[in-house]
């Protein structure tokens, strides 16, 4: 047993020829992350206090599609959502529709502990922030021009995007550019496990392009993008509705308990067997240190790193 972590800034059809200064960008805010989340559990920080510190950095990366690069609704606002749960009390917390917190992993957080409640959602989540008196913004800081073409695009295509999805073209004779999806990577999310197995799990991200205003994707829901216990810390990335349908993070875990499968099988099975292809992928760790990354689309931002010495930081799948 020792302590292990992984975290993903999302997972879809990320092209494979993904130019060098669009990856690179990605690549160093994954290593960046896990460095500070290795630290922090070397320093004997609780796995708690690492998923919620690695997220909060994630969520202040316009790279990714959580907090300040969140993508856009229909409406062209932007609708914030996260999550955060606790293995060993099963304790969590979770918003929706934020609209000006900076980082809603933080206030996920303080649901959980200073309400009765796990989930506050739109303006009652707002309330309660300037109540905590959590950093809060204008609602044009989380908008940046690159989600506004991307919405742009989605609606020409009128569709509605998932993580990294590229738009189709008017012209499909026409090369799609890579530059449409250059702020839209998706989701981010961490687990993490210390030397005792205690577990922990925090999820967050901006949703769908050109989604439905009030639409409530995975992330918030626990057992579907976001699940502890104290068997594993699970988070996961993809098409909200898929994960949903799927209870993704709570059948990896169910998985293990019940049928007493490994976190590498059971994560294998749910994203190879009940999540449809290509809309899902999730990173975890187990209370023996155990870490795995399985997505079953093109490709997941992904980082981990364990005790024993091992450290992966990559995008498609491993050769």
């Amino acid at each position: 047993m020792g302590w292990a972590i992984a975290l993903h800034g999302g997972a879809g059809d990320i092209p494979l020829n993904l130019p060098p200064e669009r990856r690179e960008p990605r690549e160093a805010a994954l290593r960046h992350c896990l460095d500070i989340g290795v630290a922090a559990l070397k320093h004997n920080k609780s796995p708690l206090d690492v998923v919620e510190l690695v997220v909060r950095e994630l969520e202040n990366n316009p790279h990714f599609n959580a907090g300040k690069g969140s993508v856009l609704t229909t409406d062209g606002t932007v609708e914030m959502e996260a999550c955060i749960m606790d293995g060993r009390t099963k304790k969590c917390g979770a918003v929706s529709g934020l609209t000006t917190v900076v980082n809603a992993i933080s206030l996920a957080r303080l649901v959980m502990e200073k309400t009765p409640h796990i989930y506050l959602a739109f303006d009652g989540a707002e309330a309660f922030a300037r109540e905590q008196g959590v950093e809060t913004t204008d609602k044009s800081h989380f908008i940046t021009s690159e989600n506004i073409e991307r919405l742009k695009q989605a609606k020409e295509a009128n569709r509605v995007q998932i993580d990294y999805t590229q738009p189709i073209p008017k012209e499909p004779t026409k090369e799609t550019t890579v530059a449409d999806g250059d702020s839209q990577i998706g989701t981010v999310g961490c687990v993490a496990v210390d030397n005792q197995g205690n577990l922990a799990t925090a999820t967050s991200t901006g949703g769908l392009v050109n989604k439905m205003v009030g639409r409530i994707g995975d992330t918030p829901i626990i057992g579907a993008g976001t699940y502890a216990n104290g068997f594993c810390a699970v988070s996961a990335t993809g098409k909200g509705e898929s994960i949903i349908q799927a209870t993704v993070a709570r059948d990896v875990a169910a998985l293990m308990e019940y049928k007493g499968l490994s976190l590498e099988e059971a994560a294998a099975y749910v994203v190879g067997e009940c999540a449809p292809k290509g809309t899902a992928g999730l990173v975890a760790v187990s209370a023996k240190g155990e870490v795995t990354m399985q997505f079953n689309t093109t490709g997941m931002f992904r980082a981990c790193a364990t005790e024993d010495g091992h450290s992966e930081i990559a995008i498609w799948p491993s050769v």
